[in-house]
C-alpha cells in the first residue's frame, strides 16, 4: 500500500514564546538583585520585599501561561499587566525620592516589558501597543515630570514592543499560506496517484468490458454500452480533477489564508493547461481517448486550439463515417512535441475528395484543422484508405506553442 503524505505543521511562535518564558524567570532575578544591592536605600523596605514575594510567586507559577498562544489568555494578560502597573505605582512608596529624581529604576524594573511583550506575542502590533500605553502613563506618574530618560525609556518599549507585534503577525500568516500549500500540494499528489491507479486499472478494464461485450452481443452487449458509459464518466472525472488549482495568498485581520479559484482563461493565456481536461468531454461510448498518466501541458491558447482542432475532426468522423463508426483519440507527449492523433473505423476518404470540398467552399479540413495547426506552428496529416479508416496526426511543436503564448499575452 503506497504510503500518505503527511503535512507536517511547524510554527514559528514556539521559539518566541520560550524566549519569553527564560526572560521573565531572569528578569525576576535581575529584578530582585537590584532591590538586594540597594536594600539600604529604601525609605520603606517591607513595602519592596513584599512586592518581590508576589512578583516572584507570580512568575514562577504562570510560566505555564507563557508557553504558547492558546495558554496565555486575556484574563492572565491583564493580571499580568496589573502586577507591572502595581510596582511601577508603588514605587514612590518604597523607594527614596532621591533615586526616584536621579533617574532610579521601579520596582519590577525591565520585568514590565515582558508583560508588555506577552502582549505582542498574542494579539499582535495593535495588542501591544495597548499594553504600552498604561504602562507609559505609569512610569511618568512615578517620575513625577516627564523627565528625558523617562521618555527615552517609555519610547522605546512602545516602539520595540509595537515592531515584535508586527513581526509576529507577519511570522503567523506566513506560518498559516505555508501549511495550507503544503496541504494542498499533498492533496495534488494524492490525487494524481490515484488517477495514475484509476487510469493503469480501473478504466483498462472497463474499456475490456465494453470490448468484449460489443463482440459476443445479446445480453453482453448491453452490460459492455453500461461499461463504456461508466468509463467515460470516470475518464472525465479523473481528467477533470487533474487540472492544476489557482493558489492565490491573502492576507486578512486575522493572517493570511489560500483560497482557490477558477483561472480566467483570456486574461492568462500563457499559463499552461492540462490538454487531457479538455479532450476529456470528447470520450463517449463510440470514442476512446488514451492518454498519458501525466499531466499534458500546454499555454492555454494552443492547448484550446489543438482540442477545438480534435474536435473538428472528431465532426467529420460523426458527418462522413455514419453514426456507428468508431474513434480512438491517441495523446502522445513528446520531449519536443504533442502528437494527437485522431482514428477512425469508417470507410475512409476516396482520393481526391479532400481537394473537391475545398474548392466547393467546404473548409472543414482545410481551415478548422490545417488552419489551427499552422497558426500554432504546428502540422496536421491525414492519411485515408478507402475501405480501412481514415487517421489524423496533429503535431504541435512545444517551443512554437509556447511564443505563440506568450505573443497572445502581451496583446
Amino acid at each position: 500500500m503506497p504510503k500518505r503524505e503527511r503535512v507536517m505543521r511547524m510554527s514559528v511562535e514556539l521559539p518566541l514564546w520560550r524566549a519569553l518564558t527564560g526572560y521573565r524567570v531572569l528578569t525576576v532575578l535581575y529584578a530582585i538583585g537590584l532591590c538586594a544591592t540597594a536594600y539600604s536605600h529604601f525609605v520603606r523596605p517591607w513595602i519592596a520585599v513584599a512586592y518581590y514575594a508576589v512578583l516572584l510567586v507570580w512568575t514562577l507559577a504562570t510560566l505555564p501561561r507563557v508557553r504558547n498562544a492558546a495558554s496565555c489568555t486575556r484574563r492572565f494578560l491583564a493580571a499580568d499587566l496589573t502586577i507591572a502597573l502595581v510596582g511601577i505605582l508603588l514605587t514612590p512608596f518604597a523607594d527614596s525620592h532621591a533615586r526616584i529624581a536621579s533617574d532610579g529604576p521601579t520596582l519590577p524594573s525591565i520585568w514590565t516589558a515582558g508583560s508588555v511583550l506577552a502582549f505582542a506575542l498574542k494579539g499582535g502590533w495593535r495588542w501591544a501597543a495597548v499594553a504600552s500605553t498604561p504602562v507609559a502613563a505609569a512610569n511618568l506618574v512615578e517620575r513625577g515630570h516627564p523627565a528625558l530618560d523617562t521618555v527615552h525609556n517609555v519610547i522605546l518599549v512602545w516602539v520595540a514592543s509595537i515592531a515584535i507585534g508586527y513581526v509576529v503577525e507577519v511570522a503567523r500568516a506566513s506560518e498559516r499560506t505555508l501549511a495550507r500549500a503544503l496541504e494542498i500540494e499533498a492533496a495534488t499528489r494524492e490525487r494524481e496517484r490515484l488517477a495514475r491507479d484509476i487510469h493503469d486499472g480501473v478504466l483498462q478494464v472497463l474499456a475490456m468490458v465494453q470490448r468484449r461485450g460489443t463482440v459476443i452481443g445479446g445480453e453482453a452487449a448491453e452490460l459492455g454500452r453500461l461499461a463504456g458509459e461508466q468509463e467515460v464518466a470516470l475518464r472525465t472525472l479523473v481528467s477533470g480533477g487533474l487540472v492544476p488549482v489557482s493558489r492565490v495568498s491573502e492576507d486578512a485581520s486575522d493572517g493570511a489564508f489560500v483560497r482557490a479559484v477558477e483561472e480566467p482563461y483570456e486574461d492568462e493565456p500563457d499559463a499552461p493547461l492540462d490538454l487531457r481536461s479538455l479532450l476529456a468531454p470528447y470520450a463517449g461510448a463510440r470514442v476512446s481517448l488514451a492518454e498519458p498518466g501525466a499531466p499534458v501541458e500546454l499555454p492555454r491558447s494552443a492547448a484550446r486550439e489543438l482540442a477545438a482542432a480534435v474536435g473538428a475532426a472528431l465532426d467529420n468522423v460523426r458527418r462522413h463515417a455514419g453514426a456507428g463508426a468508431r474513434a480512438w483519440i491517441l495523446v502522445e507527449d513528446e520531449p519536443e512535441e504533442i502528437v494527437v492523433t485522431v482514428r477512425d473505423d469508417g470507410p475512409g476518404i476516396p482520393e481526391g475528395r479532400l481537394a473537391q470540398a475545398e474548392g466547393e467552399g467546404r473548409l472543414g479540413v482545410a481551415q478548422s484543422i490545417r488552419g489551427r495547426l499552422r497558426d500554432l506552428g504546428g502540422s496536421a496529416e491525414l492519411v485515408s484508405v478507402p475501405g480501412q479508416g481514415t487517421e489524423v496526426e496533429l503535431k504541435v511543436p512545444k517551443s512554437a506553442a509556447r511564443a505563440r503564448g506568450k505573443k497572445a499575452e502581451r496583446r
